[in-house]
């Protein structure tokens, strides 16, 4: 997921004068993002969103994607689009700044499928009086890096949305995405953080790809990060039993094995990582419920020190 720049947090983000208006616009250009957009693209045209006006140039002159050379419909920060439908695809932290983009495309609605949880946040700053009426989160477990010049989808995973973005499950599954509209989306995020709980932190701390994770000496530390954090989110509206959370974690970490999650990126490229929207939401749930939750404590601790080293 791609990061934006605190310029991009104007109130009223400039739109681009004279622009078609798209089906559907990505906020984001990262691994993630520009997997989804590229994929997207052979049905139809796709605005991207990039973080500059220069990176939206080099996108626009094409960037591998897979095998693919894609040249995006890329439109930096200060040259808006219109769209239908806004899917961002940005890190947590960038959250406020993506929406307020989003709400300038004047889209229909606009869809999270990031990590963490976002949603409240998303539509605090997209939503509200005179804003888009439709705002929410769904959740993804594709999978992509970024491979110098070139980014790499890693795992066809499946992507949930909530219901009132049928339109946008279609245009998914028409490009070949497994989507579709999930009722109970709330208990779907929970069980998509209760998988980066586990994959992100032990990715980005051993640096190896998630499918290593089902190995030992890696496979006890993933057990035990789900042991940890399965009785908190059951409590808080996680569908799944012990058992089915365990399968769920090790399902996706064998589907995503070459994949380099986020935080393993991010650590390797000297980025902040999204450990606090991540770990830190369990933590944060934890002292709300007087819970303690020790072995997660430890890894956002190593976490935040490779983030300052």
């Amino acid at each position: 997921m791609n990061r934006l720049p605190s310029s991009a947090a104007s109130a009223s983000p400039p739109r681009a004068a004279a622009q078609t208006r798209f089906p559907l616009a990505i906020v984001g250009a990262g691994a993630l993002g520009l997997h989804f957009a590229a994929r997207l693209a052979r049905g139809g045209p796709v605005a991207v969103v990039a973080r500059t006006a220069q990176r939206a140039a080099q996108l626009r002159a094409g960037i591998y994607v897979g095998d693919m050379l894609y040249r995006a419909e890329a439109h930096g920060p200060d040259a808006l689009p219109e769209a239908e439908w806004v899917i961002v695809l940005v890190k947590a932290a960038d959250t406020a700044d993506a929406a307020r983009l989003a709400a300038a495309m004047r889209p229909r609605g606009v869809l999270s499928l990031q990590n963490g949880l976002t949603e409240d946040v998303l539509r605090a700053h997209c939503g509200g009086a005179g804003g888009v009426a439709l705002v929410a989160q769904g959740i993804t477990t594709e999978g992509a890096f970024r491979d110098g010049d070139r980014v790499t989808p890693s795992g066809a995973g499946e992507t949930l949305v909530p219901p009132g973005f049928e339109a946008v499950a279609g245009l998914l599954s028409r490009a070949g995405f497994r989507a579709r509209v999930e009722p109970g989306i709330a208990a779907a995020r929970l069980a998509k953080l209760l998988v980066n709980l586990a994959i992100n932190p032990l990715a980005a701390l051993f640096r190896v790809p998630n499918g290593a994770l089902l190995d030992p000496p890696f496979r006890a530390c993933l057990d035990a990060l789900v042991d940890e954090a399965w009785p908190l989110l059951r409590a808080e509206g996680l569908a799944l039993d012990e058992a089915a959370a365990h399968a769920r974690v090790a399902e996706v970490a064998r589907a995503t094995g070459t994949n380099r999650a986020s935080m393993l990126q991010d650590v390797l490229a000297g980025r902040r990582t999204e450990i606090d929207a991540i770990t830190g939401m369990l933590l944060a749930m934890a002292a709300r419920r007087g819970v303690a939750v020790p072995v997660h404590q430890a890894v956002f601790t190593l976490v935040k020190l490779l983030e300052r080293g």
